[in-house]
């Protein structure tokens, strides 16, 4: 019985691109959601101050930094998606293949978020509406870059890619 570690690369990038649209999709779902009901209200407590719902508009990058330089994050940020593309369709585990489908996903709908939201084509300004106590204001693409982020480092950090290498071979 063939497992799930033991795929042919190639078997994968449906996978990898299935995730990644699914990250797309979730994120504009959601980032249409908070427009239409969050435009003009007050934050919403989920977990009282801890955790609210608020819609900002982010015109540069985390945090807000380099507001008025929207469409460098736009070339970047295209740039990035087409690096991961590079390496998304010939990952060396399972691990690494969730870990960039997730970077990937976050990637693309941030990147459409900066083409086709106003101002203005690649000046576009990023929907933010998950207010974490005050620190940032971020989205689901933002959970998922975190996380396929996360899925990368752990591997490198604690040696898990060595051994995922070993089994698939």
């Amino acid at each position: 019985m063939e497992t799930s570690a033991s795929r042919p690369v190639a078997a994968r990038v449906p996978m990898v691109f299935a995730v990644a649209v699914f990250v797309v999709a979730l994120d504009q779902i959601t980032k249409y959601f908070a427009e239409s009901q969050l435009t003009g209200r007050a934050p919403i407590p989920v977990l009282g101050s801890f955790l609210q719902l608020r819609l900002l508009y982010n015109p540069g990058a985390a945090f807000s930094i380099g507001a008025g330089a929207t469409w460098i994050f736009t070339i970047i940020t295209a740039v990035a998606v087409v690096v991961l593309i590079w390496f998304a369709v010939k990952p060396s585990s399972l691990v690494q293949a969730t870990a960039l489908s997730l970077l990937l996903g976050g990637a693309v709908t941030h990147l459409l978020d900066r083409l086709f939201r106003e101002p203005g084509f690649a000046r576009g300004h990023v929907v933010d509406f998950i207010d974490y106590n005050g620190w940032f204001v971020g989205n689901v693409a933002d959970i998922a870059l975190f996380c396929g982020a996360v899925l990368l480092l752990i591997p490198a950090l604690f040696g898990g890619e060595a051994k995922a290498e070993r089994t698939e071979d």
